[in-house]
């Protein structure tokens, strides 16, 4: 049993290292001849007086970067960069012209003073778009907290933060979220797109949401929103939202003074063009492919996607034993992607990650199991940690170190118990944001 934690935790951070956004960009976007060519669309960039570029989330360096590396010399790069505070410390790794662009080091997973000030610029920047205007959005996960302003002029900074904490909170998926955030947003919903005007607007995704719900990443900026104002007041009522919200948010909803976001019909969207540059199987194909070169017979999953944690890990951990039952005497690895529901129920430290992991440890406890579960990104929640990893001795070493598993879950502090035993992962903000990566292996049958 002592060998499957630093498999999983071999398998997570070859997999990491093995996602290149810069590469992904280059086998995505070509440009000869003065045109480019993105999916199925070609762009003759000799048309346009101007190149504009937006970068937004966790993955906003690489991504500049890479389309620093695609764009030829003779079409300088004006815009802004909005990442998290975080990587402020972070060495510079960018090609030397994207230092034209004005960086924003911006608050995640709750906004603050940095990232109204990069949304009041990225609109500024926008309102001079014209026709002879191509816009490159640069997105990827962790948008909604970087970037923001309120629609009505009467909610704060302190009245956004105070709503941001309580949708992290309240346990909703992430789609259901950024209805609410959408709705409430003079930069989400569609909302950059418009502000654009005339210009052809190209958004390049690294994407840490469902395939099909691509609307959700960042909150959906440049893209048409199909979620309505009537999906909006259903999820504030679902998940007891309204007496959570500051009272200048409740007021700005009672008086029914919430506009329906943008829709497919606005001219907007008719020069707008959307490509997926990574997604859930550039995270599913290395993670697979580096458990079978452990010796894995793996199978992956996306089955849980959204699901309460506790009935995820249910689900996954009999995906396992399935498939050990299925493969006497080999190795076996499940990889699962996506978001866990996990709701604060205290005030502890950790994340739906560690979360995961923890409600894994009693029912994995004197097995030839280890459980993993991390983000992409480096962070989980508001630890310092990516996520956690155990197996069968963990609950017995948490015991021995006068821990209790089943208390560390009911007050949200996950981070805390596996950082005591050493299994936290700490990898630092990755530079990547996909989704979160869980890997489950088993012994073989003896």
């Amino acid at each position: 049993m002592a060998e499957l934690k630093p498999m999983a935790l071999r398998i997570f951070h070859e997999t990491i290292a093995a996602i290149d956004i810069p590469a992904a960009m280059q086998s995505k976007l070509r440009v000869s001849g003065g045109v480019l060519e993105c999916a199925d669309a070609r762009f003759d960039l000799r048309a346009f007086a101007t190149v504009k570029v937006v970068a937004l989330g966790k993955a906003a360096r690489a991504m500049v970067r890479g389309l620093a590396e695609i764009l030829p010399a003779e079409f300088a790069l004006e815009g802004i960069a909005v990442l998290p505070a975080g990587e402020a410390a972070t060495p510079a790794t960018a090609h030397p012209r994207a230092s034209q662009l004005h960086y924003f080091f911006a608050g995640h997973p709750t906004p603050d003073e940095q990232s109204w000030r990069a949304a009041e610029a990225i609109l500024d920047l926008l309102q001079g778009c014209d026709a002879r205007t191509l816009v490159f959005f640069l997105l990827s996960g962790g948008g909604s907290a970087l970037m923001e302003l309120p629609l009505d002029a009467a909610i704060s900074l302190a009245d956004v933060q105070q709503m941001h904490r309580a949708l992290v909170a309240c346990g909703a998926p992430i789609d259901s979220i950024n209805t609410v955030r959408k709705h409430l947003s003079a930069v989400k919903g569609g909302r950059l797109a418009v502000a654009a005007g005339a210009a052809t607007k190209i958004t390049l995704a690294v994407s840490d949401v469902p395939a099909g719900k691509e609307s959700a990443l960042a909150s959906g900026p440049t893209i048409a929103d199909p979620t309505t104002l009537a999906d909006f007041l259903r999820v504030v009522e679902q998940y007891g939202l309204r007496e959570k919200l500051p009272a200048s948010v409740r007021q700005y909803i009672e008086r029914s003074a919430v506009p329906e976001t943008p829709k497919d019909a606005h001219e907007a969207f008719a020069n707008a063009h959307f490509s997926l540059i990574l997604g859930r199987d550039d995270l599913f194909h290395p993670a697979h492919r580096f458990a079978e070169a452990c010796g894995c017979v793996t199978c992956c999953d996306n089955t849980t996607d959204d699901w309460p944690v506790e009935r995820a890990a249910d689900y996954l951990l009999q995906q396992l034993a399935d498939l050990r039952r299925a493969n006497p005497g080999r190795y076996v690895a499940v990889i699962a992607d996506g978001e866990v529901s996990s709701p604060v129920t205290g005030d502890g430290t950790g994340g739906r990650n560690s979360a995961f992991v923890l409600a894994c440890v009693p029912k994995i406890a004197g097995r030839p199991i280890a459980v993993l579960s991390a983000g992409t990104d480096g962070i989980d929640g508001n630890s310092r940690a990516a996520g956690a990893v155990a197996d069968g001795d963990t609950l017995g070493r948490g015991k021995d170190a006068g821990l209790d598993s089943v208390d560390a879950f009911r007050r949200s502090d996950a981070y805390t118990y596996f950082a005591r035993l050493g299994d936290a992962i700490v990898t630092g903000p990755t530079g990547n944001n996909l989704r979160d990566l869980r890997i489950l292996l088993a012994a073989p049958t003896s």
